[in-house]
């Protein structure tokens, strides 16, 4: 009898260990320049989406949240960019509404949204990289610290100037108050279970990573040392509370740098960072002649390569994965509404998916992109060139015109993301 009881409470056991251990196959893990999933190789194409939790929200818009990932999974887009949450008063050029509504103050329909996303995407197997704050003003981040911390109301690029702009957030890096609002931020953040499946973040394979902030920057020559420094102790922090999740930066590469690829690669051998990030931007970066986008279209892909490779020598030295995880074009003759063609958008984004696809093959560092972004079946309201509180949110933040680097349902772009993302399969 005694024996009997012993194997039962074995086998008992042993499921148990089977189960957990199922459950941790199931996270992203970075080692030896590659990200795998259960073993296996995990090569993707994906898309920005940072605004899915607004939309899981229950005064959101549940049913469109559905509908956009299935179109999502149906494309084989299963790895999506999310903000967390905005911060901070509804003010010009910034989204709305905010999940941080005050200092520490935080709206629970908002959370909730959080949650029901995250339960979502597990049910379509998706995974999310979901970055903490921002530099930007948009969702208010570094902006709306400093101005919680008492430096002033923070100023907004478009009305105020970019010099006034960029002065102000320089600040964010040597302000100790607002480092530790951040961090109470990420400690609250990342101890939330979900309402729904009861799980912890931190237990939940659904999430590959924590991202410290959309493009942070130091923005300043004089900072580079003080934001170097809070990268690599904010990393560090997360992974003391979360030892499942990836963790990486949000940097754009050497143009988030003060123009210092040095500076980007001593942030990146950190070892709580646990892959490199950078964006690529054609249009805001002056590659493109707007009057004459197909004659601009050789010269933004041979940029691209150049900046790519350039990066990714540095992620071959540190054998840590590469994400080129925002990257845009503009619809041909910059219009913005879904009948408008895509026609050069689309050669861009053929040669950015072939890199990916040939690092696969040889299992490169290379290891993925995140298009930007997902619009999904989302309009621009008549009338309205920047976004307007009660708008359809369409992936261009509400400071660029809607619809300018937006992925509609209805674009020939998705031909070819689920052509590539067939390519990228398990054999």
């Amino acid at each position: 009898m005694k024996r009997t009881a012993t194997i039962f409470i074995c086998i008992v056991i042993a499921l148990c260990l089977n189960v957990n251990h199922a459950k941790a196959q199931r996270f992203v893990k970075a080692s030896g320049g590659h990200f795998t999933i259960g073993g296996q190789n995990y090569y993707y194409i994906g898309a920005n989406f940072w605004y899915g939790a607004i939309l899981g929200a229950k005064n959101g818009d549940r049913s469109r949240l559905k509908k956009e990932l299935d179109n999502l999974k149906a494309n084989g887009i299963t790895n999506l960019r999310i903000l967390v949450g905005a911060d901070g008063p509804l003010r010009a050029n910034k989204v709305s509404p905010s999940l941080q509504t005050a200092q520490g103050v935080y709206d629970d329909k908002l959370l909730d949204g959080l949650d029901y996303l995250l339960v979502e995407m597990g049910r379509r197997d998706m995974k999310a990289v979901l970055y903490l704050t921002n530099s930007w003003e948009w969702s208010g981040g570094y902006s709306q610290y400093l101005e919680w911390s008492g430096r002033g109301k923070a100023p907004v690029p478009s009305v105020d100037g970019w010099n006034t702009f960029t002065k102000y957030v320089a600040q964010f890096v040597e302000c100790d108050s607002c480092k530790q609002m951040f961090k109470a931020h990420v400690k609250y953040i990342l101890g939330r279970s979900n309402r729904y499946t009861k799980i912890r973040y931190i237990n939940d394979p659904s999430i590959m990573a924590w991202q410290i902030a959309n493009e942070p920057r130091a923005f300043s020559e004089a900072g580079k040392t003080a934001f170097a420094n809070w990268v690599k102790e904010t990393a560090r922090y997360i992974k003391a509370i979360d030892k499942n999740h990836l963790v990486s930066t949000g940097s754009e590469g050497e143009s988030g740098s003060e123009g210092d690829i040095n500076l980007w690669e001593n942030i990146h051998t950190e070892p709580a960072i646990d892959y490199l990030t950078i964006h690529i931007w054609p249009n805001n970066w002056g590659w493109l002649n707007k009057a004459d986008l197909p004659s601009s279209l050789q010269n933004a892909v041979a940029n691209t390569k150049s900046y790519l490779n350039k990066h990714r020598a540095v992620a071959q030295k540190l054998n840590k994965p590469l994400v080129l995880e925002e990257f845009g074009f503009p619809r041909d003759s910059i219009k913005f509404d879904a009948a408008s063609a895509t026609t050069v958008r689309d050669g861009y984004f053929n040669a950015v998916f072939q890199k990916v696809v040939e690092s696969a093959k040889v299992q490169d560092v290379f290891a993925g992109c995140n298009f930007w972004a997902w619009g999904g079946s989302g309009r621009p309201t008549p009338g309205h060139i920047f976004w307007q509180k009660g708008d359809a949110y369409l992936g261009d933040p509400a400071q660029e015109e809607q619809g300018l680097n937006t992925v509609y349902d209805t674009d020939t772009t998705l031909k070819l993301i689920k052509q590539y993302n067939m390519q990228l399969r398990p054999k």
